[in-house]
């Protein structure tokens, strides 16, 4: 697996390449902006970006959407239940002061159980309610990697104030979808630096 970070739009997400080394396709996940240096960073590395994924519809995380899309073809995948906001993006950026591109409609819907496929990777996508309507974590469980987007942090958890917020249910799932792997799966936050199953359950205030 190559995997790539870069902090990508006006609230610096984190957003995630991951690349095949045998066919060197290549997903970005969370494009929250930069499209241009998303795009030179595949360059730079020879992979060539086949599929777009959301982990939830908030600006931040799919401000990029747009620009990446032209320049690389690829089709946007996103829970049935974000879609609707990919149409709002901008506006809702406008609420925080600052501006991100309007996002086009989704390509492809994704669900609790789905295989996404990157060349030989395999993403199993997990349900994750509570920060928003219904986001996702990409659990690559051969690579022990969950990408998780808002829900859960280092020593914190996703905002549960949001249209479609659900504070019950984020603790719910997480205990459920992302607690259940090996305690030393890394866990790749929407932001903020990364963590693991093991030391969130052991030092996450939320869950103690």
């Amino acid at each position: 697996m190559i995997l790539k970070k870069i902090e990508a739009g006006p609230l610096a997400v984190n957003c995630y390449i991951i690349g095949d080394e045998k066919s060197m396709e290549a997903a970005v996940v969370d494009p929250g902006g930069d499209a241009d240096a998303i795009y030179s960073l595949l360059k730079s590395e020879g992979l060539t970006c086949v599929k777009i994924i959301n982990t939830h519809a908030h600006f931040d995380h799919v401000g990029g959407n747009a620009d990446l899309k032209e320049m690389t073809g690829a089709d946007i995948y996103i829970h049935a239940d974000e879609a609707p906001s990919l149409q709002h993006s901008d506006g809702a950026a406008k609420m925080f002061g600052v501006s991100a591109g309007k996002s086009p409609a989704a390509d492809k819907f994704v669900a609790d159980g789905d295989m996404i496929e990157i060349g030989e990777l395999k993403a199993r996508v997990a349900e994750i309610h509570g920060h928003s309507p219904c986001g996702i974590a990409l659990i690559f469980d051969d690579e022990k990697i969950a990408i998780v987007g808002d829900s859960l942090f280092a020593g914190s958890i996703g905002r549960t104030d949001f249209p479609g917020g659900n504070y019950d249910a984020l603790i719910g799932d997480i205990k459920e979808k992302i607690f259940t792997l090996p305690d030393d799966t890394v866990i790749l936050p929407g932001h903020m630096s990364e963590t693991t199953v093991g030391r969130e359950k052991q030092y996450n205030p939320f869950f103690s």
